[in-house]
């Protein structure tokens, strides 16, 4: 069984943590992902009640065993009180990402709570090193949903992993079978931080459609771009933009924002699609891993068949260079 700093850090079996995923990735999945051996969390939302918090969490911990809830700072500067929901929830970790991350990072371990940083540049994970984080997640530009598009993950874990020897690494974005894990690994990540894997296990709440969209996908059918936030008036951060599969929504907006911001049209369009459930329209985030999703699984089935077959090549390379 794969073991390293991570699982002894965050009493867990397998170092694989199940990335926030907001609305498609609840309690369920988190739950499922934790049962499994890793560590699943939830995502809190553009400004979710704490009573939402709650609710998602009471969930997660059906499983009995450790779980995370995912915070996105750009949210926290105007509701606090999200911090304070996540607080009295004591999951065993919290991720802060996307927005000034020191204070946060500081406020949540003063309350006694490990923390983990998702970064996408070096000096991202540079703020998160002199806040004390826990954890640091090197999130490559292939990573699915919102983050930076600058540095792919294999080169950031290498930039991240030369910033610090203390503070364990984690690598997001691209990680989606056993040699994907297993690469990572070799590279000196102390786990894996996945998510697109996840959106085809029966656990999440992903709709009927959107797996059959995801699981015909190609590597090269993900875009990351800004036009669902801007049609939706999202309010993220020009910086994180969000990849998803490409339709007929980004083939036509993507490149022209600045007519996006002032179409009344495109935003009635695409709030009536995320209503029907049109994929042609709306949208389904997914990294460029979505391209190795061949069918419909369980957490447990897929954390099973990427522990043990990335602990087989582990052993195998080990075994060759004796």
């Amino acid at each position: 069984m794969l073991h390293t700093a991570l699982c002894d850090l965050l009493s867990i079996e397998v170092p694989i943590i199940g990335a926030p995923m907001y609305k498609v990735g609840g309690g369920r999945l988190a739950a499922a992902i934790s049962a499994a051996g890793g560590l699943g969390m939830i995502a809190a939302g553009n400004a979710d009640a704490p009573e939402s918090i709650a609710k998602e969490a009471m969930v997660a911990k059906q499983a009995g065993k450790p779980y995370g809830i995912g915070l996105m700072a750009w949210v926290l500067d105007d509701h606090p009180e999200m911090v304070d929901a996540t607080v009295a929830q004591s999951p065993d970790l919290v991720s802060v990402s996307f927005g000034s991350l020191a204070k946060y990072i500081s406020i949540l371990k003063e309350a006694g709570l490990c923390v983990a940083a998702q970064v996408g540049t070096p000096e991202e994970a540079i703020e998160a090193i002199e806040a004390s984080v826990d954890i640091l997640v090197a999130r490559g530009g292939e990573g699915g949903g919102h983050g930076r598009d600058e540095i792919s993950t294999l080169v950031l874990l290498q930039v991240v992993l030369g910033l610090t020897e203390e503070i364990p690494v984690v690598a997001a974005g691209g990680i989606a079978t056993p040699s994907g894990l297993a690469a990572v690994l070799a590279a000196g990540a102390a786990g894996a931080w996945i998510g697109t894997p996840f959106l085809t296990c029966a656990e999440s709440a992903t709709t009927l459609e959107a797996r059959r969209r995801i699981l015909r996908a190609g590597a090269g059918d993900t875009i990351s771009t800004r036009v669902f936030d801007i049609a939706q008036g999202a309010g993220w951060p020009i910086v994180f933009p969000g990849r998803a599969l490409r339709n007929q929504f980004t083939a036509m907006w993507h490149g022209n924002e600045e007519d996006l911001s002032n179409s009344e049209e495109a935003r009635e369009t695409l709030m009536q699609a995320i209503e029907d459930g049109d994929y042609d329209k709306a949208f389904i985030y997914a990294g460029q891993s979505v391209g190795l999703a061949k069918k419909e699984t369980t957490a447990a089935e897929f954390m099973g068949a990427i522990v043990s077959g990335a602990e087989m090549l582990l052993n195998r390379f080990a075994d060759s260079s004796t």
